[in-house]
């Protein structure tokens, strides 16, 4: 006897949908399953053989055939554990006359018939929403995250193989999960730092608020201590609150790399600051099957690279990409997948090998080769794509001592999102390439021309200063969009000398790279 389940897959963030085919024939005791399966996959009969026996069913000793379709695409994961019992149990009369074409099925089983959690669920759920389907059943472990795309299908928590059983075949009710809303998500986000933490260093402070008001990247210098690393970590407290929108992209993310930590909906901005000896498939994605990697993990957020010269000149290289796309593009034989990588970048470096060029504290023993060699593993291009450059100087004495209040995170975010509100009102009927603008540094060429209307004294002063540095085309635009920043935060329509002044200065490192 034939049955078919519906079920769903991942290829890359999005769910597809797959329709798992059991058929139950006389013949020789065989568990064959077919349609590009990967291991996972073809370990599932042993999980469903035992889970259906342990659950008191019986398991038929006949020829059983499962194919996964489309059978082109490839198959991988534990949540086709699931749906295979259910098709053998439906082929051999267990759910009776009843109709299950409208369900779909997610889930891994253990041996004693438990449903466990499975990755990806968010992205599955939505992909049966779009296909039509009534309903779809998932692991209960799964909730959390599923229930933020309860609208427009029911979602089902299962515990164990009976229970979805008997609910299919008409024998018990069980209640869908009710859709949470963004703000009884947000009700939940939790912060562990804050920009009151930190002692001194306002001209860093408000460099980074206006990195966060234009959602632009930024390249810190200091020696050793100076509080880069501190200063990093507080910035995505002042970028706005996440947008539903936004929410299920990050979530959606997180939840098929499998590194959810505590809470299963990713409410806060990420904050991703992984290792110099980091491989260009673990920062950009990749692999047989590619996965996101860390670019993309910081979707929404912010991605901290500290000690830049330290990672690997190649592995650098490859952020190029997503720097410019806002995605991630990997071409394997048989699939191109697109992973989404909007972050604001935060790169910190020392000044010279030792750390401690220009410290009026410390004396620095690197020469001028060692100093040049160092500087020289960050390429102009790269650099030349970092909107703002800056020196972070040692905290003196006087500041860490003192015990005066300092501004909180709150009150900073606060001036951060009427800047971004700005932005949101000016873009909202602009797009750049049929791609969304949300903040100034996304600005294509025709916005920085509608939008950086420059009088003649700025553009006098923006020829000095690119004379000056040798800016190359690609930093005289961040110039301007800077400026359009500095602008914004001051609520004013048109671009004056002060914010062009200021922009220049945010690129002071241009200087030594005008090879650029």
């Amino acid at each position: 006897m034939l049955a078919k389940v519906r079920s769903c897959t991942v290829i890359g963030i999005n769910g597809l949908p797959i329709e798992v085919e059991v058929d139950v024939a006389l013949g020789l005791p065989v568990f064959a399953t077919v349609g590009l399966p990967d291991g996972a996959v073809r370990e599932s009969k042993e999980r469903v053989k035992s889970a259906i026996k342990n659950c008191g069913y019986e398991f038929p000793a006949r020829k059983i055939t499962v194919n996964l379709a489309p059978a082109d695409v490839r198959k991988e994961g534990t949540g086709f554990d699931l749906p295979i019992a259910i098709g053998i149990l439906a082929a051999t009369g267990h759910l009776g006359s009843q109709d299950i074409s409208g369900y779909c099925v997610v889930g891994e089983l253990s041996l004693d018939g438990k449903v466990r959690r499975v990755n990806g669920v968010l992205s599955m759920v939505l992909a049966a929403r779009d296909a039509g389907m009534q309903a779809i059943l998932i692991p209960v472990e799964n909730s959390e995250e599923a229930a933020i795309a309860a609208a427009g299908i029911r979602v089902i928590p299962v515990e164990h193989l009976p229970q979805a059983i008997e609910f299919l075949a008409g024998s018990i009710s069980l209640t869908p999960l009710k859709q949470r809303t963004a703000n009884e998500i947000q009700q939940h986000r939790q912060l562990s730092v804050d920009f009151a933490d930190v002692k001194g260093q306002d001209h860093v402070k408000r460099a980074l608020e206006v990195a966060a008001s234009g959602g632009h990247n930024i390249l810190m210098k200091g020696p050793p201590g100076s509080g880069k690393t501190m200063l990093a970590r507080r910035l995505a407290t002042i970028l706005p609150e996440m947008t539903f929108e936004e929410i299920l992209e990050t979530t959606k993310i997180y939840s098929i790399a499998g590194q959810q930590n505590g809470s299963s909906v990713q409410a806060v901005r990420p904050f991703r600051s992984p290792h110099h000896t980091i491989s260009d498939a673990g920062l950009i994605g990749g692999g047989s099957s590619p996965r996101p990697g860390e670019v993309s993990m910081a979707h929404n957020g912010v991605l901290f690279l500290d000690e830049l010269p330290e990672f690997k000149k190649h592995v650098l290289e490859v952020l190029r990409q997503p720097l410019e796309d806002e995605s991630v593009t990997i071409v394997r034989a048989n699939m191109a997948l697109t992973f989404p990588a909007r972050f604001v970048l935060v790169v910190a470096m020392n000044p010279c090998p030792c750390g401690f060029l220009g410290d009026t504290r410390n004396t620095c023993n690197c020469n001028s080769a060692q100093i040049q060699r160092y500087e020289s593993r960050i390429s102009g291009p790269l650099l030349d794509r970092i909107d703002m450059h800056l020196e972070v100087s040692a905290v003196p004495f006087q500041e860490m001592s003192s015990t005066v209040k300092r501004e909180c995170s709150a009150s900073i975010k606060e001036r951060v999102d009427r800047t971004r509100e700005v932005q949101k009102n000016r873009f909202s009927q602009c797009n750049s390439g049929n791609k969304a603008i949300f903040s100034n540094s996304q600005m294509g060429p025709q916005e920085i021309e509608r939008f950086c209307d420059l009088n003649r004294d700025c553009l006098r002063l923006l020829e000095r200063g690119v004379e000056k540095l040798g800016l190359s085309a690609r930093a005289y635009n961040r110039i301007l969009k800077i400026a359009r920043t500095l602008a914004d935060m001051e609520n004013s329509e048109s671009l004056s000398p002060a914010h062009i002044a200021e922009a220049i200065q945010f690129r002071r490192f241009d200087k030594k790279n005008n090879t650029v």
